[in-house]
């Protein structure tokens, strides 16, 4: 006897300081979609959970650029978001929020647990601390020189040049954002989780046994953190804002949203479970329950080794089945970045492309970043509309219905003998099911939806083969059984497609006047839509959009982009005064580039041959991203030739090129006239 197999689908919760764009749907919301709405189409117990992520400092930011509370900023972004999922389809059993009762609730109860079960390390650290706001300052409240490449617009949680991890402590010429002092140094006390203690569990549970067939990409950045070594990590910080510390001595203390954000998954099945009058425990603490969660690449580590080692701490959870994380989707060649507007924003689209969810979900899957970055583009969104949806999908559903409109008024024909080609065609049509199944199951939504328009295209090749339209005349009766085979495709296409494109096969399935038919009954049946059977009048699946719709998009992004360079160039403010003799010890010269080469496995770095003209030296510059080493050879440069050396991946860097960056992220050199002879002194 099958019995029901019981899931936990989790969306990474969006952080409510900003709508949702494509790359968020690609990345995240859309395969969890489709997985969500395969399994239940199984009758399998599925229920997908999200909501939003109503804490952390990037809340805080906005709320104080914006001169309002963060509970107003995260009200105005919760209803956008939470709408805009609706309107695109994403059906989540519940969409909740990390702001709400239930959630402080639950994640107050987890960190007790943890506490009184002595999981945590107590201790007193030394913290940046803005003496004018009275106020401890998150990573994110400062910003300094990355000691890594020396950018010097570092945040203390990451430098956005060169990738690196970081903490507020570790930034050369820290500097709040908030006041724009340099900060103090004060001693804080904080709870911390000891990761270090769950690493040989992590790594038995993870490389060695569980996850072996978890995506490379996951796997890889997993074994990475832990060849590097685990260290505790900070559960409380300095806030105002968040989920208060549950436990006296923690007053002016937030759990950290890294802690309190899963934590959310929890609460928010909690909330549904009391809506539906049900027990929340089977889909958290039932061992035979597969709890996946889809995520983007930048939470791996936050999904497979952080709350995992939360939940086994403490005792009652399950652990995750899977985390399918996707790599980054690009738009039109570059980064997707909030900060920068480049972006396709969920709401806009959705007002300036009404009726259009699927052609965007269509195409964010076919495209999906599943195993490497991806690009977007609104000539490719064009493209795919065009030939595949509207070419391939739309132009087989519209010639069936038209032409059983116009040969039997719309009501299927009664089949005559069938032709080994037609037995075949149903046989096939059979197999879909399983096909389409086996992929999504593992998790590779790009090809189960190549899958689909497989079947699409299988029935305009039949159409195609047999020709009803010619037959029509000399053979009718082959015509009917013709008509009756293209209908049972066209049925399956109905049931199939509810999973990607749910909207067009709700209105296909209006159009053929279709009663629900199970995923499997497709698989199973000998027909689908019964002879005698009358279908509704047929409309347009899909419909061309033409290159003046496109071009206004384009020339938006540009123009969007565009203004918001010239809105964000500012000029940084003047460093603290110096002495003269501090600038005199100051040797910067006049140099050449001689040879570069990319640095062994290091993305960002470069290893350079520097002729200064006192002598030929090594320098290692984090500029591997913005230049090829042959465009650089023989370039003019500014060298800092008397900083104190330093080892670079095991590699002596002499020196430093002095580079600027454009108000768009764009490295140039600063470099002088061609004609200048090296060693010559800036003075």
């Amino acid at each position: 006897m099958n019995t029901k197999q019981r899931y936990t689908i989790t969306a990474a919760l969006p952080y409510t300081n900003g709508p949702v764009h494509i790359g968020h749907l690609a990345g995240v919301y859309i395969p969890a979609d489709i997985f969500t709405r395969y399994q239940k189409a199984k009758g399998n117990d599925a229920i997908y959970i999200c909501g939003s992520d109503e804490h952390g400092v990037p809340i805080t930011i906005r709320a104080k650029k914006e001169g309002i509370t963060p509970q107003q900023v995260v009200d105005k972004y919760h209803a956008i978001i939470k709408k805009s999922f609706s309107d695109f389809g994403i059906e989540f059993d519940n969409y909740s929020r990390t702001s709400a009762p239930i959630h402080h609730e639950t994640a107050s109860d987890f960190f007790k647990k943890l506490y009184d079960a002595d999981k945590f390390i107590e201790k007193t650290a030394k913290q940046l601390y803005d003496a004018q706001e009275q106020q401890f300052l998150a990573d994110r409240f400062v910003t300094g020189t990355c000691p890594k490449c020396g950018y010097e617009h570092a945040y203390g949680d990451q430098c956005e040049k060169c990738g690196t991890s970081l903490s507020p402590m570790e930034l050369i010429n820290p500097v709040s954002t908030i006041s724009g002092n340099k900060p103090i140094v004060k001693e804080t006390k904080h709870w911390y989780l000891p990761l270090n203690e769950y690493e040989k569990w992590l790594r038995e549970w993870i490389l060695d046994g569980h996850a072996k067939d978890w995506k490379p990409n996951v796997r890889g950045q997993v074994k990475s953190w832990l060849d590097d070594g685990l260290r505790p990590r900070a559960v409380t910080r300095d806030l105002d804002w968040g989920v208060p510390v549950p436990v006296k001595g923690a007053e002016g203390k937030v759990l950290y949203v890294w802690f309190d954000a899963p934590i959310g998954y929890i609460s928010a099945t909690k909330e549904w479970a009391s809506k539906m009058q049900q027990d929340w425990r089977p889909y958290w603490q039932d061992a035979e329950t597969k709890l996946v969660h889809f995520i983007g690449k930048d939470n791996i580590v936050f999904h497979t080794i952080i709350f995992p080692a939360m939940l086994k701490a403490h005792g009652d959870f399950i652990l995750p089945d899977n985390v399918p994380a996707n790599e980054f989707l690009n738009l039109e060649g570059d980064k997707i970045s909030t900060s920068r507007n480049w972006a396709v924003w969920l709401h806009e689209y959705l007002e300036e492309f009404p009726g259009k969810q699927d052609v965007l979900r269509y195409v964010l899957t076919a495209n999906a970043p599943e195993n490497k970055d991806n690009d977007f583009t609104w000539k490719d969104f064009q493209a795919r509309n065009n030939n595949e949806l509207v070419g391939n999908l739309g132009n087989f559903i519209n010639r069936v219905l038209v032409l059983t409109q116009k040969y039997y008024k719309g009501i299927v024909p009664q089949p005559e003998a069938f032709t080994d080609a037609d037995k075949d065609i149903l046989k096939e049509v059979k197999n879909y099911p399983k096909r389409i199944g086996d992929l999504i199951e593992r998790y590779r939504f790009r090809e189960a939806l190549s899958e689909y328009m497989n079947l699409a295209r299988l029935g305009n090749k039949y159409l195609a083969d047999e020709e009803p339209w010619k037959q029509v005349k000399q053979d009718p009766e082959r015509v009917k059984t013709i008509m009756f085979v293209a209908l049972q495709i066209a049925a399956a296409l109905s049931v199939l497609g509810e999973v990607f494109l749910p909207f067009a096969a709700k209105k296909l399935k209006n159009m053929l006047n279709l009663q629900d038919i199970s995923w499997d009954e497709v698989s199973q049946k000998d027909v689908l839509i019964t002879s005698g059977h009358q279908i509704e009048k047929p409309e347009l699946l899909f419909e061309k959009i033409d290159d003046e719709t496109v071009e206004k998009q384009v020339q938006k992004l540009f123009d969007t982009k565009k203004q918001n360079e010239i809105d964000n160039q500012s000029i940084v403010p003047q460093k603290e005064e110096i002495d003269f003799d501090d600038f005199m010890k100051m040797d910067i010269r006049t140099a050449t580039i001689l040879t570069a080469e990319k640095m062994p496995k290091a993305k960002k770095l470069l290893v350079l041959k520097v002729d200064t003209g006192l002598d030929t030296r090594t320098i290692v510059s984090g500029i591997a991203e913005h230049f090829t080493p042959e465009e650089i050879v023989e370039k003019k440069v500014l060298v800092l030739v008397n900083l104190k050396p330093r080892k670079l991946r095991g590699v002596e860097s002499q020196g430093m090129i002095l580079m600027t960056e454009t108000a768009d992220g764009k490295l140039v050199f600063v470099k002088p006239d061609d004609e200048v002879s090296n060693g010559m002194i800036i003075s």
